[in-house]
């Protein structure tokens, strides 16, 4: 496997940058794609029309077609170039440049993006820093994520050009369809039972109440994986870059506040620099519940299809299973 990667990556070096590789180093924090630190033997000076000017890039490529994907990963990185796009235009976020992405599947198997590579480690490996440091980057990360969230569509939804599913007027109808296609990709999986999935599907249509309330909600980009192997910082305590936006998504800001509860990062010093609060009542404890389910069970086919694990699987049905019955007593 590591022989066929590096003659791709070699393919791929010769015919994108017309060079040859002098140092390979593949990126361990990436789960989902394969990242390639990639140094050529030559500097490029543009790419695709575009002032490159350097010999030093990273290179990431999509899993194969049949690894086995939730609904929202099949060709997800196709959204990528235009959230780049979109992010470095409208905020300071420090986010890489895509040079090139290409899904034609002529020189490799599989979609692959050639991008900026930016200075910094991943903060899930910086032990150097200190206390006042990490409260710092905390703080960082919530000012990045109030510009992001001020960002806004018309339409709620993973609205990217993989288009998992059709764009809604509003989040809760959005949101509807990602809970019931979720749920299909468990029960695929044979985890859920038949009856299992069209409970919890009912479940959330029981609760309607609670999210038509957020209808008026702008549809704000969310970035749905801000976790500190996707926080790149230097040795000054400083992020130089957030990585890793083909999971992002256009809806309520609060699915992407849990999502940073789960990871860790909701922090009094990110909310200082977020310059907000988190709800704190029976509709909001409502939706981060099933939030938090949407974020959770994701695990379930991830671990039965990818990790080949059905073991972790079922202890992850287990604790979802706990989440649900909180959501049943509730009227």
């Amino acid at each position: 496997m590591i022989k066929i990667m590096k003659r791709n990556i070699e393919h791929i070096v010769s015919e994108k940058l017309n060079s040859k590789i002098i140092d390979l180093r593949r990126i361990e924090t990436g789960l989902f794609n394969d990242t390639y630190f990639v140094k050529a033997n030559k500097v490029v000076s543009e790419l695709k029309s575009k002032p490159v000017n350097t010999n030093e890039f990273i290179i990431r490529i999509a899993p194969k077609d049949d690894s086995g994907f939730l609904f929202y990963e099949v060709n997800m990185m196709d959204q990528e170039p235009n959230i780049h796009e979109i992010v470095s235009q409208k905020t300071s976020i420090p986010i890489p440049q895509i040079y090139e992405f290409d899904n034609s599947r002529k020189i490799i198997e599989r979609n692959y993006l050639i991008m900026e590579k930016m200075e910094g480690i991943a903060l899930s490996q910086a032990y150097f820093l200190t206390q006042i440091q990490r409260k710092n980057i905390f703080h960082q990360i919530g000012q990045y994520l109030q510009e992001l969230h001020n960002i806004h569509a018309s339409e709620y939804g993973y609205l990217g050009e993989h288009r998992p599913m059709e764009p809604q007027k509003t989040w809760w109808e959005a949101f509807t369809i990602m809970w019931s296609k979720l749920i299909d990709d468990v029960f695929n999986c044979g985890v859920y039972s038949e009856s299992e999935a069209q409970k919890y599907k009912d479940l959330l249509l029981s609760h309607r109440e609670y999210f038509v309330a957020r209808n008026s909600v702008p549809s704000s980009l969310l970035h749905m994986d801000i976790w500190a192997q996707n926080i790149m910082v230097n040795e000054g305590g400083m992020i130089t870059a957030i990585v890793d936006w083909d999971r992002a998504l256009w809806g309520d800001p609060e699915i992407e506040f849990t999502v940073l509860d789960y990871c860790g990062i909701s922090t009094p010093s990110f909310w200082e620099g977020y310059e907000g609060q988190q709800a704190d009542n029976k509709s909001s404890k409502v939706r981060d519940l099933y939030y938090l389910l949407y974020e959770h069970q994701k695990y379930i086919p991830i671990n039965i299809w990818r990790r080949k694990n059905k073991i972790k699987a079922q202890s992850y049905k287990r604790d979802c299973v706990r989440l649900f019955k909180k959501l049943e007593k509730i009227g």
